[in-house]
Parts: structure tokens; sequence; C-alpha cells
């Protein structure tokens, strides 16, 4: 395994790291190393890069913004591609539409469309991550998610070749898809409808400020702990299972949204699982409810 991360290092420079420490690409500031972290300078660097580890049966993590994942504090044994800045483009195809890279953060692509006079891409202010992430989970918020706006999207297979794959061809559920996990988002086409950017504006910053006035910002978290419940909000449940001042170690319960878990300032990874696993218990106790995750839990268990 060494010799493989001495060539592999040889063969992709300062693109991989070896033993990077991957706390600093997590929201919650938390998480061990990866064995290999990639971060490709571009499509096809990143295809030679995923022939060479396919032929070795590493395990390979896509880490989008960090902002809903939670990094075990062992790390991540195998493989973390990290997609940057260069597949981070925007451009108008048409006056409704536009193509973005995976990578591109979602608040940054209802900035443009706004600019671009595009309509019903407001609410992608809201959402923390990138587009890529927002895809592969259906993100959405305030009635609206992403599907709404998708026509196609560009993928690596698990074969390493690319293709893509329209918008009738992917299954869209609550906070999910049935994209396969081993696909790799490159880009996206989004369409959208033509307004003012007064109007856009002026609802853009309506979601902004509710979003201000219900969740906490500024703070070491990953976004909503647990997915809406059919009957009930997540937060309802917690609340009202007497869960919201919870804690564990350094790890909390937002005092201003209660499906919020923060890392208070020394919390390790392993804090924050086990109030995610006591709170889920306690609900399901109290309400008869399995609450399901909406964060992602990467890396191995201790």
């Amino acid at each position: 395994m060494n010799l493989n991360k001495g060539l592999l290092k040889k063969k992709f420079g300062k693109s991989l790291i070896i033993n990077e420490n991957l706390s600093k690409y997590s929201w919650f500031n938390l998480g061990g190393p990866a064995d290999i972290f990639f971060k490709p300078e571009n499509k096809d660097q990143l295809i030679k890069f995923l022939n060479e580890i396919r032929k070795n049966n590493y395990k390979i993590y896509v880490l989008g913004a960090g902002s809903n994942t939670l990094i075990r504090d062992s790390g991540v044994k195998g493989v973390v591609i990290k997609l940057g800045s260069k597949f981070s483009d925007i451009k108008l195809l048409t006056k409704d539409t536009i193509e973005v890279g995976a990578a591109i953060l979602d608040r940054k692509v209802s900035d443009f469309a706004k600019n671009n006079d595009i309509s019903s891409m407001e609410f992608l202010s809201c959402i923390p991550g990138s587009i890529g992430g927002a895809i592969i989970m259906n993100s959405g918020c305030y009635g609206s998610d992403i599907s709404e706006i998708l026509l196609s999207i560009k993928v690596i297979d698990d074969k390493g070749n690319e293709k893509e794959i329209k918008k009738d061809e992917i299954k869209f559920y609550y906070r999910d898809t049935n994209l396969p996990r081993d696909y790799i988002i490159l880009s996206a086409i989004l369409k959208g409808t033509i307004s003012s950017k007064q109007l856009i504006a002026k609802k853009q910053g309506e979601l902004i400020q509710k979003k201000k006035k219900s969740q906490p910002s500024q703070i070491k978290t990953g976004g909503s702990t647990f997915k809406n419940n059919n009957e009930k909000k997540a937060w309802m449940l917690i609340k009202e299972s007497g869960c919201d001042k919870f804690h564990v170690g350094d790890a909390k319960i937002s005092d201003k949204h209660c499906n919020f878990f923060v890392n208070n300032g020394t919390a390790k990874a392993s804090d924050i699982e086990k109030l995610i696993n006591k709170v889920k218990k306690e609900v399901q106790y109290k309400t008869g409810v399995n609450l399901e995750l909406e964060i992602k839990i990467i890396g191995d268990e201790e």
C-alpha cells in the first residue's frame, strides 16, 4: 500500500496529499486524516487518477463543501476526492439556462442567476454547499428543491467514462436521488424562469432573512442533522421529546434550531455522533419515529 501511495504521489504531484487532515474541509472542523487526498487540476487528470485507483480497489469518497458531512476522528481509509476551483465554472447558455461546475457554491449560482434576470434559483442562496452535493441529495428549502430546476448532469461513471444523464433518467426523493454513489458529478445544466432583477433580489433577500432568523450561523455545524418526517418536522420531534438540551462533551444542540448539532469548541466527531445516536434513540422511544440522518457520516468507526 505504501508503495502505491509513493507511486501515486510521483504521478500526480501537488494534486495528491498523503494523510491530509480532513478537519479543515468540514464545517464541524472535525475529522481525522485521509489516506489519499486528491484535488484534480482538470477532468483528464481526474479520469487518469480514477483509472489508477480502481486498479487497486481503494474506497472512494467525494467531498463537496463539507457543509453536511461529519468525518470520523479516525479519518478515511481510502481516497477522498475534492473538486476545486477548476470545477467551479458558471456560464449562461440561453437567457434562462445556465451551466455550472459541480464544485461551485449554491449561493454563487443564486447570485449569478439574479444578475442575469433568472428566477426560480433564489432558494439556492440559503443552501450551504456545492451544486454537486445539492444534486446528489436533492437539496432544497422553503418549498423548492434542485430537481425542479435541473435539466441534465455530466458525470464520470464507475468505469471512468464521461457521460450525460438527463433529468428524467434520475429518480428524485426527499433529500435523496438514485444516482450511484460512485459516480462523480462534473457539471449540471439548470433552467429557471425570466423575471426582473428587482423581484428576484427581493425574493432572495426575504429567504435569506427568514433563514437568519430561524437558523444558527457563524458556528461549527453541519446544517440540518435529521431529515424531516412526513408527519412532523425533525426539530419539533426533538423538542417535544425533551432532547433539545442534550449534549455530549462539547457537542451540543443549537439553542436557535434544535435540528442543528454544534461543535461548541473542543468536541470530537465521536461526541457529535454519540449525541446524534442519543437523540435518535430518545425520539424513537418517546414518539415511535425513527429519525433518518440528513448529514453524511464518513470514515471508519473506531
